[in-house]
C-alpha cells in the first residue's frame, strides 16, 4: 500500500531547528501538508481542529510531553487511530516500553537519517 503523501502531517517539537529538519525530510519524501506545534498542548489544539494522517512528536517537551500527548491522542475518539511516531533522543528501554504501552506506532531515535525516517514511516503509513 502506498502512503497518501497529501495527508496532513503534524510535527511536534519544542526545538525549531528540529522542526525544520523533520519538515525538510518530510518534504524530501513527498509530504507537502506539514504543520508544527511547539508542545503537546498546542498539538492537541491542532488535532481538535484538523484531521491528521500522521503525528511525529518529540518526547521531552513542557508543559505536555510527547508521551502525555500520545495518551491524549489515544484517549480521543476522533484521533485514537491516528498514526503516531515518537521522534526522540530517549533510547532507554523503559521509555520505548512506555510508548508502546501507550499505543505508539513507531519510534525514531535522534539523530537519524532520511533513510531511517523513510523506513519507520513506511511501516506506519505505507510505502513511501
Amino acid at each position: 500500500m502506498a502512503a497518501d503523501k497529501s495527508m496532513n502531517v503534524l510535527v511536534v517539537d519544542d526545538y525549531k531547528s528540529m522542526v525544520r529538519i523533520v519538515r525538510g525530510m518530510l518534504n524530501q519524501l513527498g509530504f507537502v501538508n506539514v504543520d508544527d506545534a511547539p508542545d503537546g498542548a498546542a498539538a492537541m489544539a491542532l488535532l481538535k481542529e484538523k484531521d491528521y494522517g500522521l503525528v511525529l512528536s518529540d518526547w521531552n517537551m513542557q508543559p505536555v510531553t510527547g508521551l502525555e500527548l500520545l495518551k491524549q491522542v489515544r484517549a480521543e475518539e476522533r484521533t485514537k487511530k491516528t498514526p503516531f511516531v515518537m521522534v526522540t533522543a530517549e533510547a532507554k528501554v523503559e521509555n520505548v516500553i512506555a510508548a508502546r504501552q501507550a499505543g505508539v506506532n513507531n519510534y525514531v531515535i535522534k539523530p537519524f537519517t532520511l533513510a531511517v525516517l523513510k523506513q519507520k514511516l513506511t511501516s506506519v503509513v505505507g510505502e513511501i
